[in-house]
């Protein structure tokens, strides 16, 4: 027996205020979740968004066209319902954030390294006056406790679609801080995505790329630079 898959089944798609933001109706009805939560969506710009991707679906309705759908329903039915602990796992990558731990060599990728990540912890001390520690190799990174306090109040600040978009920057990227500094509009996107891939980089230039890796960091890059548009209209910026 064939799966069974949803059609389209309406005409206009439009966006309209409702309580607590902005909705999408398909002929008149509000778009719901997954579980049947109302998507009540932050900003104007992000319920265009969605409503973008519903227009454009034509016969059978697929998700995987639907990027802002699918993370504003992340940020309804998952995240909004555990905060907290979405929250706390986040801040937890500031003890081994990828910025902190230095190769010991070879020294060209320790300096690609230094070069590279030492102004966006610089700017992240600054900012939020919580300096973290930097150590070579693979051994534990001693943070003060007052700076990975910060940061844990830092993400805890962030509501939830906001939040939802933090979640892949900060895992994708191995780095709370390139999260952070993106999520601020420190450094572009693509930028810090690289930054995030110094190491990998490296190892490339000296080894050769393999096609499925590639393959597969391609697609973690599309999810990165998703997740900073996502959270510029969950923003309104």
């Amino acid at each position: 027996m064939s799966e069974w898959k949803a059609r389209r089944f309406w005409k206009d798609t439009r966006v309209a205020e409702a309580e607590g933001g902005w909705q999408v109706l398909l002929d008149g009805r509000p778009v719901r979740t997954p579980l049947k939560s109302a998507m009540a969506l932050p900003t104007r710009d992000m319920a265009d968004a969605v409503a973008t991707e519903w227009a454009a679906q034509e016969g059978v309705i697929d998700p995987l066209s639907m990027p802002f759908t699918r993370s504003a329903n992340a940020a309804i039915d998952k995240v909004a319902t555990q905060h907290a602990e979405v929250a706390a796992m986040l801040a937890a990558y500031a003890e081994t954030d990828l910025l902190c731990h230095r190769a010991e060599s070879p020294k060209e990728l320790a300096d690609q390294q230094n070069k590279g990540w030492n102004p966006v912890l610089d700017w992240a001390e600054k900012t939020y006056s919580a300096p973290l520690a930097v150590v070579s190799g693979i051994l534990p990174a001693d943070h003060p406790d007052e700076s990975l306090a910060v940061y844990a109040r830092v993400v805890a600040g962030y509501r939830p679609f906001s939040l939802t978009a933090l979640h892949d920057l900060v895992t994708l990227s191995g780095s709370l801080v390139l999260g952070l500094s993106v999520a601020n509009e420190q450094i572009e996107p693509d930028t810090a995505w690289r930054l995030s891939r110094i190491d990998e980089d490296w190892q490339i230039s000296q080894w050769g790329e393999d096609d499925e890796a590639t393959e597969a960091a391609e697609i973690k890059r599309r999810a990165f630079l998703h997740a900073a548009n996502f959270l510029r209209l969950a923003q309104g910026t």
